[in-house]
């Protein structure tokens, strides 16, 4: 019997889709950095809502590659260049120069064609090229150049997927089954297998490294896999860590010893209309050679760490100091001495926009009629940090931007905590209330850029509200990243004072900045510790 594959799982896998930037352990920088050759300070503001974009795509600042010279390190998003000036420690922002074949694919029948015959791609080994790719066997095939589809479905044990390598001077490729559905199966119920994606491809020593990612959602999923490949052997390795099935690498770099190195990993998690979830943050993996796919793992997430972003897009290794780009911000951690907190020195991204000079005014939920405040320059600020955008009316596409406000607004909510027994982030209690997608800071609940799922069939990006989604309005919102003060919480309701407020998008022009994350200097016990406790 004929399948087809499901047109909107297709989409959001193509979303992911992008040429993988081939990189060796790490690179060295011995010539001192000039401050002259670090590009000068520009404007560039918040991209203008597009009628054929997605509400929210303005907030998109996933890292795509990060490009490195003598002077800078550029951090490159779909839209903007984040870039790190070496001689004096300071960030620009300019207008993004990330090239086509790492861009997610535009054209829908070139991009299904990519995942029925996927492409070769090309890694360097001592003066070598090796060409590589993963795919699903049996092969699909395309009809109407639209649906994706088999002829017959195999049997579970025979439906695979399969890596694909061509070594120098050979003309025919060895392969390698990573994962059946039948191994699938075995491990969970999730039905189907995802379409495969190598995440990172790296050279360490004499061998080639890469990490394989999948879809999920809407019943697709994969193994978490690594390969690594001896040529002097022609014998591959595969690691499957039990401590990150079913979770997908983002990136990898290594260090260590060439025999016993640490595999430095993002990883992340996705679902049916939401592309990008975080999952164990930045881990440090260190492979037991008697047994691959079991060995020791350090987690650093957002909630036991300075980690500045929930998913790590990108990793640079630089000698003793390991880059970390997120959607939230960057961080430069000296990876030796990972565990203390004195070795990160992380930076966010913000969005800034200076205070007109009239009064303006303030509204305490995202729709509401009636301003409860107002700013003004007159109040001591020049300008006030963006945090986030919601449409009042989907036709018009007129909407409000939500802004810190010092002063705070108190909600009640008739929605309590729980017991969260799908937790995955190490260090975040398993205590399941209405500011889940908030990380304790040592002060506060916070919630970077990346911690706001797009949710893109189920109503779009939720935070803190009152009340059902309604049918054909947008959902009133109190707060969606504005910092949360946890006033009182039990099983049926919760108490808060939100330090956030909506301005109409009319009266501001937001910009984009990057600042330095500031830690709380005596940071207090995560009062959700304690509630959990009482599950």
């Amino acid at each position: 019997m004929k399948s087809f594959i499901p047109f909107f799982g297709i989409i959001l896998l193509l979303n992911s889709c992008v040429s993988v930037p081939n990189s060796s352990g790490q690179t060295d920088n011995v010539v001192k950095p000039q401050i002259e050759n670090c590009p000068q300070d520009t404007v560039v503001t918040l991209p203008v809502n597009q009628p054929d974009n997605n509400f929210y795509d303005r907030f998109d600042y996933h890292i795509y590659n990060i490009v490195t010279d003598t002077d800078t390190v550029n951090f490159q998003s779909l839209r903007q260049d984040f870039i790190f000036c070496r001689g004096n420690n300071t960030w620009t922002v300019q207008p993004g120069t990330l090239s086509k074949d790492l861009q997610p694919p535009n054209n829908y029948t070139e991009s299904v064609q990519e995942l029925v015959n996927p492409s070769l791609k090309n890694i360097d080994l001592q003066g070598k090229i090796y060409q590589y790719r993963v795919l699903r066997e049996p092969s699909f095939s395309l009809e109407d150049n639209t649906f994706i589809t088999r002829e017959q479905e195999p049997e579970p044990a025979e439906d695979k997927v399969v890596f694909e390598l061509f070594i120098p001077d050979n003309q025919t490729s060895q392969k390698k089954t990573l994962y059946t559905l039948e191994d699938l199966q075995a491990a969970t119920a999730e039905s189907q297998l995802g379409f495969p994606r190598i995440t990172s491809a790296v050279t360490y020593g004499e061998r080639i490294w890469w990490t394989v990612a999948f879809e999920q959602g809407e019943g697709n999923n994969g193994i978490t896999t690594i390969i690594s490949y001896d040529p002097q052997t022609n014998e591959f390795t595969l690691i499957q860590p039990e401590e990150l099935k079913f979770i997908q690498v983002t990136d990898l770099t290594i260090t260590g010893d060439v025999q016993k190195p640490t595999l430095w990993m993002g990883t992340q998690i996705s679902g049916e209309g939401n592309p990008y979830i975080s999952a164990k943050g930045l881990v440090a993996y260190r492979p037991n050679w008697q047994n691959p796919n079991s060995g020791s793992l350090t987690a650093y997430t957002v909630h036991n760490s300075p980690l500045v972003g929930a998913i790590p897009d990108k990793l640079r290794l630089e000698n003793e100091l390991l880059w970390v780009g997120t959607a939230n911000g960057v961080c430069q951690v000296q990876w030796q001495t990972a565990d203390n907190y004195d070795s990160w020195n992380c930076w966010r991204f913000a969005a800034m926009a200076k205070l007109p000079t009239e009064e303006l005014p303030l509204y305490s939920a995202s729709t509401n009629t009636t301003a409860a405040a107002s700013l003004s320059p007159k109040n001591g600020e020049e300008t006030v940090e963006v945090l986030w955008w919601s449409p009042i009316d989907f036709q018009s596409r007129k909407g409000r931007y939500e802004v810190r406000y010092p002063q705070g607004l108190t909600a009640n909510l008739d929605e309590g905590a729980s017991f969260d027994k799908f937790s995955l982030s190490p260090g975040k209690p398993p205590v399941y209330w209405p500011g889940s997608d908030w990380h304790w800071n040592g002060g506060r609940f916070v919630r970077g850029w990346d911690e706001v799922t797009l949710n893109l069939s189920g109503g779009g990006p939720q935070g803190i509200g009152s009340g059902l989604f309604p049918s054909n309005a947008p959902m009133n919102w109190y707060a969606m990243r504005g910092d949360l003060e946890l006033l009182e919480l039990s099983t049926e309701s919760t108490t808060l004072k939100y330090y956030s407020a909506w301005v109409d998008d009319t009266k501001l022009q937001p910009y984009l900045t990057v600042i330095p994350q500031k830690l709380a200097q005596n940071p207090k016990p995560n009062p959700l510790a304690a509630k959990a406790q009482e599950f």
